[in-house]
Parts: structure tokens; sequence; C-alpha cells
């Protein structure tokens, strides 16, 4: 799994006429993780407006960095290895649970950690920021609306949208 993962990556860096493609990696992310719960963007977006369903948490999983250039609005900024108990302090065990990271990965590595620590309503957004930016759905950042992404990495931002990229630092 991982070498077909790293091959779409190396495919998409070296100037392959082939662009990257952002499902690839998401079938990748359910292969490794398959006791984890995936979301659509498309239905993520559609609980965050319906007034009669109660709010998930959102955990936003990447580093804080990241967090600052944009995020979901409402979203918990908690870094890579950060102990389920220190993410979820003082929620339910049933609370409804949403994580993402840039596309999946590190999201439902500590959607796992949360199950695995009692923790039963936990998903993981499916394509995480990079699917729900690339998709036109709104993220924010500590002024407001924001218009780019943090791209993780030159290979891993190639996986966004050009316009959305913001430079790294």
């Amino acid at each position: 799994m991982r070498f077909r993962f790293l091959a779409v990556l190396a495919l998409a860096s070296c100037g392959s006429p082939v662009p990257p493609d952002l499902s690839k990696v998401e079938q990748e992310v359910r292969d490794k993780f398959p006791g984890v719960k995936q979301m659509s963007t498309a239905d993520l977006a559609a609980w965050l407006t319906d007034s009669k369903r109660a709010k998930p948490v959102l955990l936003d999983v990447r580093s804080p960095e990241e967090w600052k250039v944009s995020r979901l609005a409402g979203a918990k900024n908690t870094p890579p290895g950060t102990k389920p108990e220190e993410a979820l302090a003082g929620v339910a065990k049933d609370a409804p649970v949403v994580v993402y990271c840039s596309v999946g990965y590190r999201s439902s590595q500590l959607a796992e950690k949360l199950q695995k620590a009692g923790w039963t309503n936990v998903v993981n957004l499916e394509g995480s920021i990079f699917q729900w930016a690339n998709e036109g759905r709104p993220v924010v950042d500590d002024k407001g609306p924001a218009k780019q992404v943090h791209p993780y990495d030159a290979k891993w931002g190639e996986l966004l949208k050009p316009e959305l990229r913001a430079p790294i630092k």
C-alpha cells in the first residue's frame, strides 16, 4: 500500500502529464485505516448547516503553522501526536467528532486512537481540508474568511488547486 501511495506522489511531482489524484490518496487512507469511518465533504457541509443536528467537535490534526493559514470554522487545532484524552478533554465519549488534516492520513491516525480510547462517534473527513477547499468550501483564519490552505510541502501541495496553495515558509 505504501508503495502505491508513494508512486502516485512520485508521478505527480516529476512533471508527469497525469495530474495528482486526491481520490487515489483517499483510497490509500481507507486501505490503511479500515476501521475508521469516512465522511464526505458534502455530508459534513450539510451537517454544519443543519440547525436540527448537534454540531460535531471538529479536530484539525495539523501543525499549528498549517492551522494558522486556514481551517474549517470552529475547528480546534490538535497537532499530530496529541493524546486522545488531551484532544477531547471534557468531551463525552459518544459526542460526534469529525477529524481532518491535509488529506486524511494524520486525522485517520488520531481517529483510530480515539476509537481505541473509547470515543464511539468519530469520523474522518475524507480528503480532509484539501478536498474541502478544492470544492470551494469556506476556510477561515484568525481574521475571517481565508483564500489559501497550507500545502504541507511541495509534493502534497500538488493535490491542492494552484490558487489555493499558500506559500511554504
